[in-house]
């Protein structure tokens, strides 16, 4: 898999862009994605529908919206557009709002796809190198801040206990058990969700979890039948209205490259 750098073309970058409204900027995105030859503009339509449908759970940390579609013959080579805006818009999401980066990426197959997004949940979850990303002031400086090593340290401190000897969420109470598996929930279980199993998957590796509970990154119609599987699910406030009641606890997840929250929600869920 090339490098998130590799993914973005150098005619794929604008930055102090102006635009109307939401729509606009992931309109805006998808010509990027466009004009560098990464898909056409069915893809850029898919990715305004998506959002129409679903609401704004693609704004996955504040001042963040990660653009996306399913992968599909719209998509001619995996790739990346970079947009950042001379003034935020609102898409409506009650706490990350307003957007001013907007990030989109287009996947041949659902493996490019988790491969992008595990580098860059990484370099967004890191403080210094989203700062230089907001100072940068030209596509090779965007460019030079992605090209750097991806290791981040997270917030989280290690846990002494195992999953299997914590309280489960979804579990018996009373005698601990648990089925040691997380879902992570998005609208395609392509886009978002995979943002947010690579924060989980950080904070569980610094907790010595990681060889304990399985992560897995799924859709609002498999997580329905899945549920029953998992501890619990993590998710945004959209995709958790549309999802429902499923029998396990279900968390919405505010920012979504945020170790710290992720921490203080595992902590609480599994009586830590």
């Amino acid at each position: 898999m090339p490098a998130l750098h590799e993914l973005l073309a150098q005619d794929a970058v604008e930055l102090d862009v102006e635009v109307d409204g939401w729509e606009g900027a992931v309109r805006h995105a998808g010509g990027l994605l466009e004009r560098s030859g990464v898909a056409d503009e069915r893809y850029t339509q898919a990715m305004v529908d998506s959002v129409v449908d679903k609401g704004p759970y693609i704004v996955v940390a504040p001042g963040f919206a990660f653009a996306h579609a399913r992968p599909s013959d719209a998509v001619h080579r995996t790739g990346m557009s970079w947009v950042r805006l001379a003034r935020p818009v609102e898409f409506g999401h009650t706490k990350n709002d307003p957007v001013s980066l907007v990030v989109a990426l287009a996947a041949k197959d659902s493996s490019a796809h988790l491969d992008a997004m595990a580098q860059l949940a990484k370099v967004l979850g890191d403080t210094e190198r989203t700062a230089a990303l907001d100072a940068a002031t030209s596509t090779e400086g965007i460019r030079a801040v992605l090209s750097e090593g991806t290791s981040v340290e997270t917030d989280a401190t290690p846990v002494g206990t195992t999953a299997s000897e914590s309280a489960s969420a979804s579990g018996d109470q009373a005698t601990g058990t648990t089925t040691d598996k997380i879902l992570t929930v998005c609208g395609n279980g392509l886009g978002t969700s995979l943002f947010l199993k690579n924060t989980l998957e950080q904070v569980l590796s610094t907790w010595g979890w990681a060889p304990y509970i399985t992560v897995e990154a799924t859709d609002t119609i498999s997580a329905r039948g899945k549920a029953k599987e998992a501890d619990l699910i993590f998710t945004s406030g959209e995709i958790a209205r549309a999802l429902g009641e499923v029998g396990v606890p279900v968390e919405v997840i505010e920012n979504f490259t945020s170790t710290t929250e992720i921490d203080s929600a595992l902590r609480r869920l599994y009586d830590v």
